[in-house]
């Protein structure tokens, strides 16, 4: 089962040259575009020497899956951000677990493909378990699928970039006094993982999120690793940091983000979510991984 969905503004043939059925008539600059919009996409596949380039290999989204059902539609919303991005590109969505279509599923159908290629991108956020394991073994079930998985998302500018956002929506504000930024500080909440990698990440992107806020930020951790995001309060509590603010460094809602944000003594940001930012992020690992070298025979998958 794949989760590969038709285009934006893709409609339904009409009949004699009409409008369709239903759907609102536009002004002719906006017909004009449309039309523009979509031969644009096609014609990205075609050389100026008129042979007809093969079609990329598939984005798979790698999600992790949440019993919160606002993170199915926020990753589907990311999913298809990413395809307004790139028209041409098919974008299908896998769940590591509690959510459907599990990654396997997914997977699997693209392997009874006639060209089973694809590139996975984690929705994940630091190297761990997920990244390094069950992504790559996930691939290795599915015989003659030819596929590379992606770097996970962080640590990127661009997160970054999306945490502030976020922030600012929460009612950070970007300029401030002196004595307000000396009270200030930010806890960023990540998952967690027992993978050291993952903490070493996390904390790049702390770092990033410093320099970009002017304030210190602490990495924290809903679950397998410390400090806890109450703990870090506290720690910048005990520096006379009073104004603590969460960042929400989650792909997207779920129980650890919920958990997070209710620990802040101060304001709490959404999870990263559908971003435009994300959506860019996405493709450029995608990016990435089909400019990494070929991999050896007999070793299809590459991890960039």
């Amino acid at each position: 089962m794949t989760v590969s969905q038709p285009l934006h503004h893709e409609s339904p043939a009409g009949t004699g040259g009409g409008p369709l059925p239903g759907a609102a008539l536009g002004s002719t600059a906006q017909l004009l575009h449309e039309i523009t919009s979509r031969l644009g996409g096609r014609l990205g596949l075609v050389p100026p020497d008129g042979t007809r380039r093969p079609a990329p290999p598939p984005l798979v989204l790698v999600a992790h899956g949440s019993r919160d059902p606002r993170a199915l539609a926020t990753v589907s919303t990311l999913a298809e951000r990413v395809r307004e991005l790139r028209p041409h590109l098919s974008v299908r969505l896998g769940h590591i677990e509690l959510d459907e279509p599990p990654l396997s599923a997914t997977l699997a159908a693209i392997g009874a493909d006639r060209d089973p290629r694809a590139v996975l991108v984690p929705l994940l956020l630091s190297r761990g378990h997920h990244v390094k394991r069950d992504v790559p073994d996930a691939v290795a079930a599915v015989p003659g699928l030819r596929a590379r998985v992606a770097a996970p998302l962080g640590p990127h500018p661009l997160l970054v970039e999306t945490l502030y956002e976020r922030l600012t929506e929460a009612g950070w504000r970007t300029r401030t006094s002196d004595a307000a930024r000396r009270a200030s500080g930010v806890v960023l909440a990540a998952a967690g993982s027992r993978d050291p990698e993952a903490a070493v990440d996390t904390r790049h992107t702390a770092r990033l999120l410093a320099e970009r806020l002017g304030v210190p930020v602490v990495a924290a951790y809903a679950s397998a690793a410390a400090p806890t995001v109450p703990a870090a309060v506290r720690a910048l509590a005990a520096r006379g940091r009073h104004r603590v603010a969460v960042a929400s460094y989650f792909t997207a809602p779920g129980r650890f983000a919920t958990a997070s944000a209710g620990a802040a003594p101060w304001i709490a940001a959404a999870p990263l979510g559908a971003h435009p930012a994300m959506a860019r992020l996405v493709l450029h690992r995608y990016d990435q991984a089909l400019a990494a070298p070929e991999p050896a025979p007999g070793r299809e998958l590459a991890a960039t």
